[in-house]
């Protein structure tokens, strides 16, 4: 049985996109599905947003699913000791 992503777990991933600079591939709970880059990750009135380079701005709480689009890089991995 795989691991149920949460919205915490779904805002780390963006958060690493970010900083990375690195493609998600996106799947909507309305099962659209995108790969972009982010941009932010924002929290308004109390609701954390994902600002995307070609989708606009998405509520976290309509992300189903979130994955790296990209394998990593020899270097890039962390650190999992």
């Amino acid at each position: 049985m795989g691991h149920q992503l949460d919205q915490c777990d779904i805002v780390d991933m963006l958060e690493e996109a970010v900083t990375l600079d690195r493609a998600v591939a996106i799947e909507l709970r309305n099962n659209t599905h995108f790969v972009d880059r982010v941009r932010d990750v924002v929290t308004r009135d109390g609701a954390d947003w994902a600002v995307f380079a070609s989708h606009g701005t998405v509520a976290v709480k309509d992300i189903h699913s979130c994955a790296r689009a990209e394998p990593w890089e020899p270097g890039q991995a962390p650190d999992r000791r």
